[in-house]
C-alpha cells in the first residue's frame, strides 16, 4: 500500500524554510527512506518526501536515481549519515536553483 512517507518521517515547522522531514526515531546511514522524484517525460514530479525536504549545502541526505520499467527514472532519498530523532533531513538541491 502507498504511503506519502515512512513511519520514521513526520513533517514540522522548519528552522530551515516553511515545513521540513524530521525524523521520529533514529535513522542509520545508508537507510532508503523511499522515492523523492519521478522523470515522466520531461517533467520531474516531487513525492511528498521530495517535496518537503529543505536545502542545505552540507546535507544529510542524497538523492540516488534509480532507472524501472514503470518510470524514465526515478530518485530515492538516502541517508548520508546516521540522522537522530528530532533532526531535520536536509538535501543539496540540484534539480533547482535557489
Amino acid at each position: 500500500m502507498y504511503k506519502p512517507l515512512p513511519d520514521s518521517l513526520t513533517i514540522q515547522q522548519s528552522k530551515v524554510n516553511g515545513l521540513g522531514l524530521f525524523a521520529k526515531e533514529g535513522i542509520a546511514q545508508g537507510t532508503n527512506l523511499g522515492t523523492s522524484h519521478l522523470k515522466l517525460g520531461e517533467n520531474i514530479i516531487r513525492t511528498p518526501l521530495g517535496g518537503f525536504i529543505n536545502h542545505a549545502n552540507e546535507a544529510n541526505c542524497v538523492k540516488v536515481e534509480l532507472r524501472d520499467e514503470a518510470y524514465t527514472k526515478k530518485w530515492s532519498l538516502v541517508a548520508l549519515r546516521d540522522i537522530k530523532k528530532g533532526e531535520e533531513l536536509t538535501l543539496r538541491y540540484t534539480f533547482y536553483k535557489i
